[in-house]
């Protein structure tokens, strides 16, 4: 798996499914992009995917672990554009 290549497609998922804040930052609720059927073809570990794009910053969100259920309505924020 390439990691960069799957932090680039999570962040054109996050552009196509968020909304952009009024600080000019897309923005998606967890739950939006787990319950989305193109991203759920597109990851194979969505959490993963996730936890590695926090790390290099380009990406934040609450927490450090998402899961179904219980971090659905988790706001992710795209920092970099």
């Amino acid at each position: 798996m390439n990691v960069d290549r799957e932090v680039g497609l999570l962040v054109e998922e996050i552009r196509r499914l968020g909304t952009r804040g009024n600080d000019g930052k897309y923005c998606v609720t967890f739950g939006v992009l787990f319950n989305d059927d193109k991203c759920a073809n597109l990851f194979e570990a969505l959490v993963g995917t996730l936890k590695a794009a926090k790390r290099r910053k380009i990406l934040s969100y609450d927490g450090e672990f998402l899961l179904q259920g219980v971090h659905e309505n988790v706001e992710i924020v795209l920092l970099q554009d």
